[in-house]
């Protein structure tokens, strides 16, 4: 076996270890298998077993008892509240695109007027990619955290570890969506109402037939899903011309793409589609003109979030605004003013329609 293999094997089982641990497969004072049902387990060597568990002690992961084997340690102790750091930590489903950068460049500049600096987090809307960032930036002793929540509509299968950072008193945060079960604060969306106003103009456009497509993993898309319904029920309009096509931040958009097909092929034929944000909205616009389709000539066609491009997409969009700088900047200003010991409250903002061309008025 080469030098690299070795090393492979050990980082295997360290890594698969301590997963378990973190994910709690192992809770506390658990005794792990032995070293030969574990070497049986990943078949590996006997010295890859023992650099694993060696490494998994030393990062006091695991503990060992002589004559008895490994147990696992307290390994989330370390995890206090230290009012010595300058470091914010900041868990976003998205960091590179769409409407997140403007976001965390507001967060930053805001937090750096104190000295602070971020470190980000990526999860993709993935709550176990949100778990191992929360041990990581907890393992870092962040001074407080800041966090949009990765499907939020899902029970919350972190809720331990946000359990230990309430009763350890780190600061918290949310940023457009909260989990139910916890007392922090947030900066949220009414997305409900907004999504209610949206689909209310396009009704006393003369629409009917509308087909909304939501984001059902997350709080936002049930919230938004919500208002479409009492659109229709608040008008007294009959809710069963419209349809709603429901999916998960994880489908491709080719799954999302073949249920709208199904209703463009039926007698279900919708005169506007309602998109949970812009960035869907940017996809269906150019699968309907791929199709030889004319918006709004032959459907409108509406986003939400008021992303930067939409105003120069032909046609420009009709959107609901969110407010990126400024959800930035009271985020910054929150989690500031929890390092300082203040109360601080859920902001609640309530965007604003942004009309464009993209929706045609009809008889």
């Amino acid at each position: 076996m080469g030098l690299n293999e070795m090393k492979s094997d050990f980082i295997k089982v360290k890594e698969k270890l301590k997963n378990q641990i973190t994910f709690g497969s192992y809770q506390m004072n658990d005794k792990l298998p032995t070293e030969t049902e574990l070497m049986a387990d990943f078949n590996v060597s006997r010295y890859a077993v023992r650099k694993a568990l060696t490494e998994l002690q030393n990062e006091h992961f695991i503990y060992k008892v002589q004559g008895s084997g490994m147990y696992v340690e307290e390994w989330n102790k370390k995890w206090n509240l230290n009012t010595e750091s300058k470091t914010i930590g900041l868990i976003c489903t998205h960091i590179a695109d769409y409407i997140f950068p403007k976001v965390i460049s507001q967060i930053d500049a805001v937090i750096g007027t104190e000295n602070y600096s971020l470190l980000l987090a990526n999860t993709h809307n993935d709550p176990e990619k949100e778990r191992l960032s929360l041990i990581k930036m907890l393992d870092s002793q962040v001074a407080g955290l800041i966090i949009e929540p990765s499907e939020s509509a899902k029970p919350n299968r972190n809720l331990d570890i946000y359990q230990q950072i309430t009763k350890k008193n780190i600061p918290l945060l949310f940023i457009n969506a909260k989990y139910p079960e916890l007392d922090a604060p947030g900066i949220l969306n009414d997305d409900t109402e907004a999504e209610k106003k949206m689909v209310s103009y396009l009704l006393e456009m003369g629409h009917r037939k509308i087909l909304g497509i939501f984001q059902v993993d997350d709080r936002q898309g049930v919230h938004r899903m919500s208002g479409f319904m009492q659109a229709y029920q608040e008008m007294s309009i009959d809710l069963s011309d419209s349809n709603i096509i429901m999916y998960s931040s994880h489908d491709p958009f080719g799954v999302v793409s073949k249920k709208i097909d199904f209703y463009l092929n039926s007698d279900a034929y919708p005169t506007a589609i309602a998109c949970y944000n812009d960035e869907l909205a940017i996809e269906v616009l150019a699968k309907l003109k791929g199709q030889g389709l004319s918006i709004p000539q032959d459907i409108s066609l509406v986003g939400f979030d008021n992303f930067d491009s939409s105003a120069y997409l032909s046609p420009g969009l009709t959107t609901m605004n969110y407010q990126r700088t400024r959800v930035g900047q009271e985020a910054g200003e929150g989690i500031l003013s929890l390092l300082k010991g203040q109360e601080v409250k859920t902001i609640v903002h309530h965007p604003k329609l942004q009309l464009r061309n993209s929706v045609r008025k009809i008889n």
